[in-house]
């Protein structure tokens, strides 16, 4: 079980992909919705407060580079994992340069999962305690 649950957004077009990590994520004590493309993921993160997005790169109505770029600019502290199963050198870089915090292959081994939230919850810890001694100075 997680110390403070994370709200993660859940962004796929395929079902599977969606439910795996559904599943595995609220195992780990995690809240989690979901979205079928980036332009339901745009929605979601309007009226909702997500703390991580794991989305892929490819899909219909509105692509994952497209919806990432929409993302940072609704909240700059939401921070996102890009999927994708054309592990170009390309989508790689152009989801680093859009401000996503990885990118990840697929099929991926659900360990991936698990150590990229681990990541997340580190790479915010170190945010907060920059903020806090930034503040104190």
């Amino acid at each position: 079980m997680a110390k403070t649950p994370l709200n993660i957004l859940i962004v796929d077009d395929q079902v599977g992909i969606r439910y795996l990590l559904e599943i595995l994520l609220q195992e780990a004590g995690h809240n989690t919705s979901t979205a079928e493309n980036g332009l339901e993921a745009v929605e979601a993160v309007k009226e909702g407060n997500f703390d991580l997005v794991f989305m892929d790169i490819r899909m219909p109505v509105m692509d994952g580079i497209e919806a990432l770029q929409k993302l940072k600019m609704i909240s700059s502290s939401v921070e996102v994992v890009m999927m994708t199963a054309n592990n170009t050198e390309e989508a790689v870089n152009q989801s680093l340069e859009g401000g996503a915090l990885k990118c990840l292959a697929k099929p991926f081994d659900v360990e991936d999962i698990r150590q990229t939230v681990e990541e997340f919850i580190w790479f915010r810890e170190i945010k907060r305690e920059e903020m806090k001694n930034s503040c104190a100075i």
